[in-house]
C-alpha cells in the first residue's frame, strides 16, 4: 500500500508521517528529488528554492516529473508514504500504482498560523498577511506550479488536526484501517492472478506473428507453463526458424505450414516431458485455443479453460468443449 501525503502548511503532515513510519511505512518525499537537484547545483536548500526548482522541473519535464522520480524508488514489497504532493499531475502519476490512496491533512488557518508563530522558524511568515500570501502561492498556481486546491479535490481521505494529537492519531488509525479494507478488495481473483502470470510467460515467446502463452494450474498451484514458438532444438521463429511466420502470412492461411507449436500445446507437452499429470486441472491461455489445442486439452483430461482474447477461428473448438464437458470461459 502506498499513501500519498499532502496538506496545508503547518497542518501536521510531519506528525502523520511519523505515525505511519512507526507502523512500518517507508518514507519518501517528492521534495527529496528537489533537494538532490539543489545539492547538485551547489545551492542552499530553502523552502523558497525548493518551490522554484519544483516549478522549473514541472515546466520543463512535465507536471508529474517528481512523482515519476520517486516511483522508481518504491519497493512493492513494503508499504510506503509519498509526501509533499503539490500538483494534480503528480497524483495522476501515482494512481498508476496498485493500492494508492491520497490523504489530505488540514487544520483551521488560524490554528496553523499560531503554530508557525510558536515554532518561529527563520523563514516562516510572521504576519497574517504574509501567511495568506504564502498560502495563495501554493494553493492555486499555474498548471506546472503548486495547485494544492486541486490536489485536495483528488484526496481519498481527509483528517483534520485542529485539537489534540491523540485525536489526530485516532483519525489516522481509522483511515489506515479503511485503506486496508479497500486494498483487500483490490486483490486479484485467482483467475486474474494466473492470467497475469500467463501474460508474463507470453513475453518469452519467440513467434514473429503473435505471442501466446498458457499456464496449467491444479489446486491453485502452477504445474506447467508454455509459450508458442518452434520446437525444442529447432531454430527460433524470430531467428528465421518458421518461414510462414517470418513472411507474415495472412492470418488464418497457411496454418499447416507453420512450424511453431502453440502455447497450450507446449504447456501440455512440457508437463508430459516431466511426467506431471494434468488431469482435472485448469488451463489459462492468453488466447482461446485453436482446434488442435482443443483436442489436446480434452484428451489430456483438463477440465476447465480460461482465456483472455478470442481466437477468430474457434467456433468448432467451443462446440467440442461443450460436448466433452470442459468448462470454457473468457476472463
Amino acid at each position: 500500500m502506498v499513501i500519498g501525503l499532502t496538506g496545508r502548511y503547518a497542518a501536521g503532515k510531519g506528525e502523520v508521517a511519523q505515525q505511519l513510519k512507526a507502523k512500518g511505512f517507508i518514507y519518501h518525499s517528492l521534495s527529496d528529488a528537489l533537494r538532490e537537484e539543489l545539492t547538485r547545483r551547489g545551492e542552499e536548500i530553502t523552502r523558497e528554492r525548493l518551490t522554484q526548482v519544483g516549478n522549473e522541473l514541472r515546466q520543463n519535464e512535465g507536471s508529474g516529473v517528481l512523482a515519476r522520480l520517486i516511483m522508481s524508488r518504491l519497493d512493492p514489497a513494503h508499504n510506503a508514504i509519498v509526501d509533499s504532493i503539490r500538483n494534480p499531475m503528480e497524483v495522476e502519476a501515482l494512481r498508476s500504482l496498485d493500492e494508492f490512496f491520497l490523504l489530505f491533512v488540514d487544520a483551521p488557518a488560524e490554528v496553523r498560523f499560531e503554530r508557525l508563530k510558536a515554532r518561529a522558524r527563520e523563514r516562516d511568515p510572521v504576519t497574517w498577511e504574509e501567511f495568506q500570501r504564502m498560502e495563495g502561492a501554493e494553493v492555486s498556481g499555474a498548471s506546472h506550479q503548486q495547485q494544492l486546491a486541486k490536489v485536495e479535490e483528488l484526496a481519498d481521505f481527509h483528517v483534520t488536526n485542529g485539537t489534540t494529537l491523540e485525536d489526530l492519531h485516532q483519525q489516522v488509525d481509522d483511515v489506515v484501517c479503511e485503506m486496508q479494507a479497500r486494498a483487500s478488495t483490490q486483490r486479484p481473483s485467482w483467475d486474474a492472478y494466473f492470467m497475469d502470470i500467463a501474460t508474463v510467460v507470453s513475453r518469452r515467446s519467440n513467434c514473429m506473428k503473435r505471442k501466446v502463452a498458457a499456464v496449467i494450474v491444479k489446486d491453485k498451484r502452477i504445474i506447467s507453463t508454455g509459450y508458442n514458438g518452434t520446437p525444442r532444438g529447432v531454430r527460433n521463429c524470430n531467428e528465421g526458424g518458421c518461414p510462414r511466420c517470418n513472411s507474415f502470412t495472412q492470418s488464418g492461411s497457411g496454418l499447416t505450414e507453420c512450424l511453431c507449436s502453440h502455447g497450450e500445446e507446449n504447456a501440455i507437452v512440457q508437463a508430459a516431458y516431466h511426467g506431471i499429470a494434468v488431469k482435472d486441472s485448469t488451463l489459462y491461455s492468453t488466447f482461446s485455443p485453436c482446434l488442435l489445442c482443443t483436442k489436446m486439452i480434452i484428451n489430456s483430461g483438463i477440465k476447465r479453460v480460461v482465456y483472455k482474447a478470442e481466437y477468430p477461428l474457434n467456433e468448432v473448438a467451443f462446440d467440442l468443449f461443450r460436448q466433452a464437458g470442459v468448462q470454457c470461459e473468457k476472463l
